[in-house]
């Protein structure tokens, strides 16, 4: 899973020069909280509404409004804004690009190619899409929390969901952290009658840990802004199941 493939290729950028006003209209208009800003084209740092917050005066300053707008109009980008910000290239992996933004506690991260002109951003949204992707719940309302040890094969595992049939949408594991010698496994499925899910749940807690089971339903959920290709997306998904 590369960044390429999951990034925001429709990217904003600023030239340093650019006035913070200019900045802040931007972000209002499109709705953003951080731009890319370059020199002659290449990646030299990234400015956030923050950054803005903090550079304007607040409603107690004595400035009246002409001093302001001036003041607004003459700050360049490149006084406030974080210089050589941390990037990742379209090669990175997704994971990569998470873990960088986890540990350093931003939310977005501009993309470049090896010249260092951006060619993307990705952001925190961009890797809950992912997230939900890999998951496959809007195919599979069912997921299945299990433990097994390292005697069991996934093989095992998913020849046993699928004999009691079930269609498998997506597998998740993971080894636990204090004792490599079990595994967590979460598998999801597409729904089944109710006595053939019974039946599965009955063969798996004999021979496995059941943690868990939920079924969820994501067609109650009523997003506030739902995009037309969003939307589509969703209803082929569950037309599939």
């Amino acid at each position: 899973m590369l960044v390429k493939d999951w990034m925001s290729e429709e990217v904003i950028v600023l030239d340093e020069n650019a006035s913070i006003m200019k900045a802040s209209q931007i972000m209002k208009e499109h709705n953003i909280r951080r731009i890319p800003v370059v020199r002659q084209g290449k990646l030299v740092g990234i400015v956030s509404d923050r950054d803005i917050k903090e550079a304007t005066p607040s409603k107690a300053t004595s400035l009246d409004v002409h001093e302001l707008y001036y003041l607004l109009a003459e700050v360049r980008v490149k006084d406030i804004m974080t210089p050589d910000p941390i990037y990742v290239k379209p090669e990175d992996t997704v994971e990569y690009a998470a873990v960088l933004m986890l540990e350093n506690r931003i939310s977005g991260l501009p993309v470049v190619d090896e010249e260092k002109r951006v060619v993307g951003i990705i952001t925190q949204t961009d890797v809950f899409k992912l997230f939900v992707n890999i998951t496959g719940i809007y195919q599979g309302p069912i997921q299945i929390g299990l433990e097994i040890d390292e005697s069991t094969t996934l093989d095992e595992v998913t020849a046993l969901v699928v004999k009691q049939g079930a269609r498998i949408i997506s597998i998740l594991t993971y080894p636990e952290e204090l004792d490599l010698a079990r595994r967590q496994v979460f598998i999801r499925i597409t729904d089944l009658e109710e006595d053939k899910f019974k039946a599965l749940l009955s063969e798996l807690e004999k021979r496995y840990r059941v943690r868990y089971w939920a079924r969820d339903d994501v067609t109650k959920i009523k997003p506030r802004d739902i995009s037309a290709t969003r939307k589509a997306i969703l209803e082929e998904s569950l037309a599939e199941v």
